[in-house]
């Protein structure tokens, strides 16, 4: 009897360990395929539908945020600039947050291609890395045009930030990354990857698998 209890006991610490300790491997697992080039394996671990919604609700939010410190830039371009910026990042987030774009850039360790430029254009924007003074002048050469000054802007920010990333193409991880639960079903992994802060965020997914359902961005 004394035998039973100790294998029931010792049998539901090893569960409580494989449990907990689940998304410790995850990322374990992540990190290696990250470094062996296996897009198809952190691919696999994305929950796409929860995070494509995520990234795009950040950027509109931080692009909203930028535009409030630039009143003349919001004045001259108005209720069309921002419809034109969210519909261009709505569009960029579609196109680069998937499986196949997610797998091609892992396996290529951050090879610029056109839907990542596109994303990285998108980021750009919202976050204040465009050329304002550009913009305005843009805006009166282009006598209100908001769909042609856009469009130069993103050309510009497009090239700008392909030749960042390629920079950084031969950068791997920087550091060590952090890791810790922040819910019983949640847990997070931050650190850099090619010189950006990285967030993380999964979500058990089942008992001891887990899926990425979101990624803060720098």
């Amino acid at each position: 009897m004394k035998k039973l209890i100790l294998f029931l006991i010792l049998l539901i610490i090893v569960v409580v360990a494989v449990y907990a300790g689940s998304p410790y491997y995850s990322a374990y697992q992540l990190k290696n395929s990250y470094e062996n080039k296996d897009g198809a394996a952190i691919a696999a671990a994305v929950d796409f539908e929860q995070l494509r919604p995520s990234i795009q609700s950040q950027l509109t939010s931080q692009f909203a945020l930028t535009l409030t410190q630039y009143p003349l830039v919001a004045e001259l371009g108005g209720e069309p600039l921002k419809q034109a910026a969210d519909e261009f990042i709505e569009q960029a987030v579609d196109t680069a947050v998937t499986a196949p774009n997610v797998e091609r850039l892992i396996n290529t360790q951050g090879q610029a291609n056109t839907a990542t430029k596109e994303l990285a254009a998108a980021w750009a924007i919202a976050s204040n890395q465009v050329d304002l003074r550009g913009l305005i002048q843009d805006l009166i050469v282009q006598r209100g045009d908001v769909d042609a000054v856009i469009q130069n802007q993103i050309q510009a920010i497009m090239t700008k930030q392909a030749n960042e990333l390629e920079q950084r193409a031969t950068q791997g991880i920087d550091n060590t990354p952090t890791s810790s639960y922040c819910g019983i079903n949640c847990f997070e992994i931050t650190g850099e990857v090619k010189g950006y802060p990285i967030t993380v965020e999964m979500q058990r997914d089942g008992l001891v698998q887990w899926k990425i359902v979101d990624v803060v961005l720098p």
